[in-house]
């Protein structure tokens, strides 16, 4: 019997965690040091990808695409590390990761091959939205709309992988596809927190929620990958 999930290696998930932790406690919160997030917050994410790289050589396809996302939150974790000139260009790279991860994630569904899903995600996203419209610079309307539609439209089809692969319960791929479907709904939790503290209000402990929550979120969409045959065991 194959298992559903193959962790990191033990050193590996250390090194993420120590990371992830860092950047965190970078925080006036706690140590209030920022020159450990921009050390620490990059790396927790190249970690991710080193991760993902040796993942998914059966779907090659949803692989370079999955990568593809990885990389440009990379790209959005660097331009972030300068919050009011790196917004829009962070913005604009985690936009294009979530467009990256819908294709990845329609390599193996049809887009909206469950329409529940779209559904659900878009009354949620338009409820959070609403309530932080009022604190949204007018220049920021217009990306900000664009990318909580592709921020939603990744999470349903997330979902969507998972419902429609569902069946038997117990196969790897139907845990991989609810670990999916967490990752997305992780995403919008992460970015909803990130966006109230920024435009409704501070939020107590927003690096502990926000960054727990991306990562988590990310370390999901690269264990769907299927691990390497090598790793497959029972």
């Amino acid at each position: 019997m194959r298992h559903a999930l193959h962790p990191l290696h033990p050193l590996h998930a250390l090194a993420l965690l120590a990371s992830a932790a860092l950047a965190i406690a970078s925080a006036p919160w706690a140590l209030d040091r920022p020159w450990l997030n921009v050390a620490f917050k990059p790396l927790a994410t190249v970690l991710i990808i080193a991760y993902a790289w040796r993942r998914g050589r059966a779907t090659p396809a949803a692989r370079r695409w999955v990568l593809a996302g990885l990389l440009l939150s990379l790209a959005g974790d660097v331009a972030l590390l300068w919050p009011q000139r790196g917004f829009l260009p962070g913005l604009v790279s985690f936009l294009l990761a979530h467009l990256a991860y819908l294709m990845a994630f329609t390599r193996v569904q049809p887009l909206a091959a469950r329409r529940w899903p779209f559904a659900a995600y878009a009354t949620l996203a338009a409820v959070v939205l609403a309530g932080l419209w009022p604190g949204v610079p007018a220049a920021l309307r217009a990306p900000v709309l664009a990318y909580v539609a592709c921020l939603a439209a990744m999470a349903a089809q997330a979902a969507v992988v998972w419902r429609a692969g569902a069946a038997p319960a117990t196969d790897a791929a139907a845990a991989a596809g609810r670990r999916l479907a967490l990752g997305g709904a992780l995403f919008l939790l992460s970015d909803a927190l990130l966006a109230t503290n920024r435009f409704a209000a501070p939020l107590p402990l927003a690096s502990l929620w926000i960054l727990a929550s991306y990562w988590a979120a990310q370390w999901c969409i690269a264990s769907w990958l299927a691990p390497p045959a090598s790793e497959e065991g029972n």
